[in-house]
This record gives C-alpha cells, structure tokens and sequence, in this order.
C-alpha cells in the first residue's frame, strides 16, 4: 500500500497512462529489434528502443551536418549573378522585392543600393556549377557535390530560422534532425554517443552569434538522444578523467551502487528520465577510454593531415573538428553536427567573408576527399549551410568598409555530398538579383524528408506521439522527398 501511495505521489493519472503505453510500446519493440538495440546496461529493464526500424533500405548510415550560423552570403559564394554589375548602387526595383518583410537592421533605410559580388566566379566541373574565388579547394570537386540554389525558409531573423531549419519548428523545445537519426537509427558504437555536436571557433570573430544546447535537443524524444557536446579546447568532455585518488575499480563500483539505486527507481515509476540517467552514467564510464582514443590525432598520417590544411592541427578549428568527424563516422558515430560561428555578415562582407571561406573550404574539401578514399563517402550525408541567405542590396552605404548584406529568407544556397545524393548536379534557380526563386523551389521541410529517406525512414510514418498527437519533423504541411536531389 505504502508503495501504491508513493506511486499516486509521484506519477500523475495523465503521466502514467502515457508514459505506460510508451513503454510497453517500447519494451515490445526492444523484444522485436534484439540486443543491440535493446541496450546491454539495463538487463532485465525494457529499454526504450528506436522508434520503429528502417522503412525500407537506408542509402546513408551516418548524417555530418556543416552548419555556416548566421547566414553565408550565396551571391558571393555559388549563385554567379554577373547581370548585378550594371546595377550597381541602384535601388532593388519594388517589382523585385514586392513589399517582403525587412529586418529591424534594414526597415529604416530609404535606399536599398544593389551591391554586386567583387568576387570573380569560374565554371568547374563537369557539372558546369559557377563557383566564387574565395572557394578554391571546392572548384576541384564540385562533380562530388550536389548543390541547392533554391532554398527558402519561414523565417528572417537568427533564433527562429537556426531553431527552424535544425528542428522543423521555428518554437523551440522540439527534437533536432540529429536526436531524430538517433532515435531511429540506434548506435553502432556502444562506447560512443550516437550524436555529437562540435562548435568550431572561427579565425575571424567579428560578429559571433550565441547558439546553446538547445539547437542539439531531443525535446520529447528521450533524452539519450541529445546531441553530446564536446568541447574545442582540453578535454573533448568535462570529467573524461577520473578524480586523482580514484582508481578505475572505485569509479566501477561506485556506478554500479548508483545504477541498481536508479534501476529500483525506474522499476518502481518507469520514468523515462531515469531510463537516460542510467543510460548515461553507463555511456560515460566507456567513453572514459573511447573518447581519448578517438580525438588522438597522433594516429594521423601526414597526408592526411595536409589533406584538410595546417589547421587540422589546432584543436578548436573548423579543420580539426572536420578531421574528428571522419574519425567518428570511422567508429560509428551516427551523426556528428559542426556549428561553424560569424557567417551574419551585415557590415564588413569583404573584410570577413574571405577569412570564413579560408576556414572551411579546404577543410570541406579534405573531408569528402578522405571519407572517399576510405570507402565512407557513400555511406556518409554531408550537408553544408546556413539558416538563410544575404540580400543583394548593401545594408549601409557601399564602401568596403559599410559594404554589408541583411538576412534573406526567400532564397539560399546549401550544398550536400555523398549518402546517395546527385552528385555533380544543381537544383533550383533564383532571378538575376538572387532574390526569388525563379525554378524549383525547395523549402527546408522538403530537406529534411529528403534528409530522413537517405537515412531509411518514410518521414510521414516516422512518428512519435506526443501530447496526443503523432509528432514528426516535417510538421503537417504538404511535404515531399525531392526526387531530383537523389541518384
């Protein structure tokens, strides 16, 4: 009676009937896909196992996710517009722009001059893809990149759009496309996490905007399925060491008391928070000797070190931490986020745009380069790009030292390599002032269904029921895998 009362206590009616059908749902699922999914820390405790398997056969097993924050400028980068020369410092015609919500930065100028690229562009490839001069370790393997000059997103401003573009959902508090790959895919490494996160420090930090923990969130997916942060100078993870004075048998025995403490708990409530704190004690003790090993770069050849640039040496850089995601999609990683900070380039373009293009261009480069030689590449989605695009007008005046872009939503350039996609190709065209798309629209809900069937899943079944609904990351709007983005 005692333990009934406690349980009244504790676990609310609406709780207990959700929470109960989940993990039956669960138990029987973990039953079904067998130990490797099932998880070996728990024993006898159903685990809550991955969402519902593959729905038909995956093309990519690992998702590496290059996100430029703050919106990189694709006028200047891979969307050649020549004709915006003889436009230079005229006003963007009202035909063009047809009354589009402004920004805050921009919504009090009585001008928007037209600033053409002062970058020169060359054709590469077989695919003919016009590619800028601040990029030219890309020139050599646009045929091994697919690019997507007509992205759009809901959103103008930083906080809603990465939140977006990461989630499905401008609100935050939902799971992230990496907890989503992690909920559905499982680990193949059990002494790794199944999602990690890195944020790379850039060369240049002129105008660095704030990202946190809630961008790598599994909202109301189970919090094993956060992304795992690891940090870009000392140790990768706070607390990969023992204490001085506490050997490895004490450290042992100590977590052994705390999981049978968490297991009685669990057995007793069923509360999916303890189910991950047993989880990641259990995580964390083996990630003690796999997480060294694996940020060790002393195993690196010289070629290989040379292939993503001198920087790859410098923990904390964008080549060092591209370096450290092919190293974790060698040992199984899942999928490995790269947040690469300063792309909001609202004054300053030609002062700060080369310095981030130098930070990852060969970096990018050396990162397919090397996944292909060791057989990985088709097996690994890479995806690079922003929350939005930059405008063709200069917000300011159009010196070199005022020349600067605002926030686009209608239209932006992203690239993915790899993971089953058409390589050497390009999707969608914007108009001549890379302002509206113009052929083939392709809006982030699109993406990120396309994004999931390279990974196996129907993104219209792959569901979790959340607050009496059956949640996804596509939301409910008409939604399509993108046949054409797909070999």
């Amino acid at each position: 009676m005692g333990l009934l009362n406690e349980l009244r206590t504790n676990v609310s009616r609406r709780y207990f009937l959700s929470q109960g059908s989940h993990l039956l749902g669960s138990a029987a699922l973990a039953t079904l896909a067998g130990p490797t999914l099932a998880g070996k820390a728990l024993g006898s405790i159903p685990a809550l196992a991955p969402g519902h398997g593959l729905h038909f056969p995956a093309k990519a097993k690992h998702v590496i996710y290059l996100h430029m924050v703050g919106g990189p400028s694709q006028m200047d980068l891979y969307d050649y517009k020549p004709v915006m020369r003889q436009w230079y410092d005229k006003d963007l015609p009202e035909s063009v722009r047809m009354g589009q919500r402004l920004t805050t930065m921009t919504s009090g100028q009585t001008r928007f001059p037209i600033a053409p690229s002062k970058y020169k562009f060359e054709q590469c490839g077989q695919s003919g893809m016009w590619v800028s001069e601040l990029m030219p370790w890309m020139k050599k393997q646009v045929d091994d990149v697919l690019f997507m000059r007509s992205m759009h997103t809901d959103a103008i401003n930083h906080e809603p759009a990465i939140t977006f573009i990461q989630t499905g959902n401008q609100v935050t508090g939902r799971p992230c496309l990496g907890a989503w790959a992690s909920y559905g895919l499982g680990s193949l490494n059990d002494d790794l996490p199944t999602f990690v996160v890195m944020v790379a420090r850039p060369t240049n930090t002129e105008q660095v905007q704030a990202i946190s923990a809630r961008l790598w969130s599994s909202g109301f997916l189970p919090g094993e399925h956060a992304g795992v942060s690891f940090r870009t100078a000392g140790d990768p993870i706070l607390y990969i060491n023992d204490p001085p004075g506490v050997s490895r048998d004490v450290r042992r025995t100590t977590l052994d008391g705390l999981k049978a403490l968490n297991e009685m708990n669990y057995r007793q409530l069923g509360d999916p928070q303890t189910h991950t704190r047993i989880q990641q004690y259990e995580l964390a003790f083996r990630m003690q000797a796999s997480v060294p090993e694996m940020t060790d770069l002393a195993t690196e050849s010289a070629a290989t070190l040379a292939l993503y640039g001198d920087a790859a040496k410098t923990p904390g850089t964008f080549a060092n931490t591209a370096l450290l995601a092919r190293r974790m999609v060698e040992r199984g990683v899942r999928f490995v986020q790269i947040y690469h900070n300063n792309w909001d380039t609202h004054a300053n373009v030609a002062g700060r745009l080369p310095d981030q293009c130098r930070d990852v261009d060969q970096p990018c480069y050396g990162l397919i380069q090397d996944l292909k030689q060791r057989g990985l590449l088709d097996e690994t989605l890479i995806i690079w790009g922003g929350e939005f695009g930059r405008t063709i007008y200069s917000q300011g005046g159009l010196s070199d030292q005022n020349y600067g872009r605002d926030h686009h939503p209608r239209c932006f350039t992203m690239w993915m390599a790899g993971g089953g996609v058409n390589a050497g190709s390009v999707y969608g065209e914007t108009d001549e002032f890379s302002y509206n798309i113009v052929k083939d629209p392709l809006p982030v809900r699109d993406l990120h269904a396309t994004v999931l069937h390279q990974l196996g899943f129907d993104h219209e079944r792959f569901t979790v029921k959340h607050q009496g609904l059956d949640q996804r990351l596509t939301g409910v709007l008409p939604t399509r895998v993108v046949p054409e983005l797909i070999a």
